[in-house]
């Protein structure tokens, strides 16, 4: 017998129309590709989606087709996210830190008939056009440049496409396993492969991402998503902000520390997003210029194993909680978030810095197992102590890769991620390396993540890296890459007492 409760599809439109009718004064400030900053809110953001809506429309284009968007976090950038996924289609949005050669494979790949792009990217543009044949339109996001015109005749541009059209538009209703967004792993090994998220998965995520057991984001923080928009769709924070009605800052292209202490003291940022790299540049800015970051109350740390001198220094030097996530590409990304529980609250200050270094625990909608790494169906024991392969199956997990290479998931229905890791009785996970990435040392595995975290605490060193060399007898880590290029004996420690700590 089913039930009797009304249904409505989960649907990204739906998101914004709740920001612009409960929160529309709520502010959003985006930092311009000229280095203005632009003070707007979610009931304007919501008017330009719709106009930007009715501009695709009259271009010709329908539901499911993929629009690309090569641009920074910014307002523009925002409403078109807005537009493209409410309107049916999907948002494709590229890392412009890609080779040439792997841009025009991804967008030929996704079949993209419409490219937004930020002006800084015009150079781009302009040395992979002639290999993007099926891209019709190509849209500026910027009032009208006749410089640009020149360059690339027939070009749109984004402010005139807002001025033609209205505000009188309505979200089509879908089916919420309709494809949202794609986006590209890196393409380590190989060519990118696409990820294909749907409104469904992706408003559960936003819906998970707010609870008070990941990042407890509400109405009242202001939010910086210094990861960006074309990293896992900026880890859905844009839509976990229109969700909540939180202020939501946009940093535009400059992220160095300098950057990032200003908007932080002048925008009263509350929560913050970001890879371990950008917040070890932050904090180095603000013990330069004597900032405490006052409105900071939490940071999420993901993207790459973080240092504990990070985590560390957030907590101590700045009273900001560092929270680790963990998750990937095809996760959306949320795998799991470093919460402690109520019964850890009576461990010593030491006891609770060791458990906050690990990745965390899967939320509700997400879990986690380990695979023998030699027997693929054998579990392992989830001890805290045992390694396996990692893992992972949920409601924002992947199924199936875009294109190539379909069958993304074991015959039981699980995602590989490729990690080796353990997990306690708690359901705290900790990465304890890549698979490929493990050193072997006289029948020994060894993590190649924890060389790097011993390495980084050194005060002299930013950044580190632990290659396996070639031995007579066995392969051992006797080479640590460091931020300088300089292997540890030069700065005074030897390898060998690194191995030895």
């Amino acid at each position: 017998m089913l039930g009797k409760m009304m249904y409505q599809p989960l649907l990204i439109s739906g998101l914004i129309e709740h920001a612009a009718r409960y929160h529309g004064d709520t502010a959003v400030l985006s930092k311009e590709v000229d280095g203005q900053m632009t003070h707007t809110n979610w009931r304007t953001v919501s008017d330009n989606s719709k106009r930007l809506a009715n501009a695709l429309a009259t271009l010709g284009l329908k539901s499911s087709e993929r629009i690309a968007t090569l641009a920074w976090n910014n307002r523009r950038h925002l409403e078109a996210w807005y537009a493209i996924s409410g309107s049916g289609m999907v948002c494709h949005t590229i890392n412009p830190r890609l080779f040439p050669e792997q841009l025009s494979y991804i967008i030929n790949d996704a079949d993209d008939r419409v490219l937004f792009f930020d002006t800084t990217f015009l150079p781009l543009i302009m040395a992979i056009k002639e290999h993007i044949k099926g891209v019709e339109h190509f849209i500026c996001l910027s009032d009208r440049d006749d410089s640009i015109v020149e360059k690339l005749p027939n070009v749109l541009f984004f402010d005139e496409l807002l001025a033609e059209n209205s505000t009188a538009f309505d979200w089509p209703q879908f089916d919420e396993a309709t494809a949202s967004s794609l986006c590209y792993t890196s393409g380590t090994t190989g060519n990118p492969k696409g990820i294909l998220y749907t409104h469904r998965s992706s408003v559960l995520h936003a819906m998970a991402l707010c609870m008070p057991d990941v990042s407890a984001l509400s109405a009242q923080d202001v939010l910086l998503p210094v990861v960006p928009m074309f990293h896992v769709n900026a880890w859905g924070t844009p839509y976990a902000a229109a969700l909540t009605g939180c202020s939501l800052i946009l940093p535009g292209p400059n992220l160095d520390g300098d950057s990032l202490v200003s908007l932080i003291d002048d925008c009263h940022v509350t929560v913050a997003l970001g890879v371990p790299t950008i917040w070890q540049s932050l904090l180095t800015a603000a013990k330069a210029r004597g900032s405490k970051l006052d409105s900071m109350t939490r940071t999420i740390v993901g993207g790459a194993a973080c240092p504990p001198s990070v985590i560390k220094t957030f907590r101590e030097d700045f009273n900001c909680d560092a929270i680790h996530g963990w998750g990937m590409t095809e996760t959306s990304p949320l795998g799991t978030m470093n919460q402690i529980k109520a019964k850890h609250k009576s461990l010593s200050k030491d006891e609770i810095n060791e458990l906050r270094n690990s990745q965390g625990r899967p939320p509700y909608g997400v879990q986690l197992r380990l695979i023998d790494t030699d027997e693929p169906l054998q579990r392992v024991e989830e001890d805290g102590m045992s390694q396996g392969r990692l893992q992972i199956k949920g409601h924002w997990i992947i199924n199936d890769y875009y294109t190539e290479n379909p069958d993304a998931i074991t015959e039981d229905g699980w995602f590989d991620t490729g990690d080796i890791a353990t997990i306690d009785a708690d359901g705290y996970m900790n990465i304890r390396d890549r698979s490929k990435d493990l050193i072997k040392s006289g029948g020994e595995w060894i993590s190649s993540v924890e060389l790097e975290n011993i390495a980084v605490a050194h005060p002299q060193i930013r950044m580190a890296a632990a290659i396996a060399a070639k031995h007579k007898k066995m392969e051992r880590a006797s080479s640590i890459d460091c931020g300088k290029r300089t292997r540890f004996r030069n700065r005074g420690v030897a390898s060998t007492e690194l191995l030895r700590r």
